[in-house]
C-alpha cells in the first residue's frame, strides 16, 4: 500500500533528494543513532507496546541495521508517519530510512528518488468483511462499501479489481489507518480492503475479532520492503545487505542463540566469512568484518523475526506462504557474501 500521488512534483523531490542525500553513513555516525520511519502502529510491523518501545518486523529491521553500522540495536530514533508523509519524510531527509511496509512499485523506484533495498515481506491485497454478512468470497461484494486508506496502492488496486470484474463498489476514504479501521468498526463499510498481513493486524484491534474473517482473494502483489533515499550507493548498499544478512543467517541456520559459538568454533567457509572470521566482505560496504554477525545478535535471523512477530509465536499467527525461504517453497534468497 502507501501513497502515489499528493506528494511535491516529482520534479522537486528528485531535485531535492539529489542534493540533500550524500553521506548518510558519515551523517548517522554523527547523530549517533539511526532515523527509521515507520506506521502510525500495525501490529507485527511496528507498533508501540505498552511501554512506548516500538515492536515489530519493520522496527527490529531498523535495530538490525542499528548494530551494524553503530554496533547497537538501541540507537534509533522511530518516527510514526502516516500514508501521505513517509516519502516525503524520506526523500527531504528527516529519516534515514523507511521501514514501513510500504509497497515496492515501479513509480516508486523511478520516480519518487527512493531506492527499495529487497523484500522484506511479500503480501498482497485482501479483504475483511463481518461473518454476519455471510460473505465467502471478494465475487460477491458487489455493491458494496470498502473503507481504504486514501491515495495508496491499496485505493488503485480495488478499482481495477472491481472494474476488471464489471463490479460497483463506494468507497470509503480516509488518510490514517486508525480512521479507516475506526469507520469499519462503526459500520460505515461492509469491507475493510487492505493488504492481507495489515488485516490480520488490525483486526486484533476490534473487541470481537473472530466475528470478522478474511476473505480468501489476493488481489494484487505486494512487495513490503524497506525503502532509502537515492544518490548514496553506499548507504543503499548497507540497508540491502542487512536485509540479505538476515536471510542468509536463516539458510545457514545461524541463530540469534548460537552465533556466538559459530563465530569461535566453526570449519565451514560460509559461516566463517559471515561472521567476519575469514575474507574482507565488510570492507566493501565500508564496515568492519562482523557487521553481519552483529545484525543477528541483535535481533536473530529472518526466520526468528518472522515467527516472533508475524508467525507461530506472535498474536496474529500467519502462515509463512511466500515468505519462507527459496529452499522451503518460499520466495527468499539471499546472494552470498564472499
Amino acid at each position: 500500500m502507501q501513497i502515489l500521488r499528493n506528494l511535491m512534483p516529482l520534479v522537486v523531490i528528485v531535485l531535492a533528494s539529489a542534493g540533500t542525500n550524500a553521506g548518510t553513513l558519515d551523517t548517522v555516525k554523527s547523530k549517533g543513532a539511526i532515523t527509521c520511519g515507520v506506521s502510525q502502529g500495525l501490529p507485527g510491523f511496528s507498533a508501540p507496546d505498552g511501554k512506548g518501545n516500538w515492536i515489530g518486523i519493520d522496527a527490529d529491521f531498523c535495530r538490525a541495521v542499528a548494530a551494524v553500522v553503530l554496533g547497537s540495536p538501541d540507537k534509533v530514533k522511530f518516527r510514526p508517519l502516516s500514508t501521505k508523509e513517509a516519502f516525503t519524510a524520506l526523500q527531504f531527509g528527516e529519516i534515514h530510512i523507511l521501514s514501513r511496509n510500504v509497497t515496492w512499485t515501479q513509480t516508486r523506484d523511478s520516480a519518487l528518488g527512493v531506492n527499495f533495498a529487497g523484500i522484506l515481506y511479500y503480501d498482497g491485497q485482501g479483504f475483511m468483511v463481518r461473518r454476519s454478512l455471510s460473505v465467502k468470497s471478494a465475487r460477491e461484494l458487489n455493491g458494496a462499501a470498502v473503507c481504504v486508506n486514501s491515495g495508496s496502492t491499496t485505493e488503485l488496486n480495488l478499482s481495477d479489481y472491481f472494474r476488471t470484474h464489471k463490479m460497483k463498489y463506494s468507497p470509503v476514504v480516509f488518510e490514517k489507518s486508525d480512521e479507516v479501521l475506526a469507520a469499519y468498526r462503526a459500520g460505515r463499510c461492509d469491507v475493510f480492503s487492505t493488504d492481507q498481513s495489515g488485516l490480520y493486524a488490525q483486526r486484533l484491534k476490534l473487541a470481537k475479532a473472530n466475528e470478522h474473517m478474511i476473505l480468501p482473494e489476493i488481489i494484487s502483489k505486494e512487495p513490503l520492503g524497506p525503502a532509502v533515499r537515492q544518490g548514496d550507493d553506499q548507504w543503499f548498499n548497507i540497508v540491502r545487505w542487512t536485509l540479505f544478512a538476515l536471510v542468509g543467517a536463516e539458510e545457514l541456520g545461524i541463530t540469534k542463540a548460537n552465533i556466538g559459538s559459530l563465530s569461535k568454533n566453526t570449519g565451514n567457509p560460509e559461516i566463517r566469512r559471515f561472521v567476519g572470521t575469514e575474507g574482507k566482505a565488510g570492507i566493501n560496504l565500508g564496515l568492519d568484518p562482523k557487521w553481519a554477525a552483529r545484525a543477528v545478535t541483535a535481533v536473530g535471523n529472518y526466520g526468528e523475526l518472522f515467527e516472533k512477530h508475524l508467525g507461530k509465536n506472535s498474536r496474529l499467527k500467519i502462515s509463512r506462504g511466500l515468505n519462507r525461504l527459496w529452499n522451503k517453497g518460499g520466495l527468499h534468497y539471499a546472494p552470498p557474501i564472499r
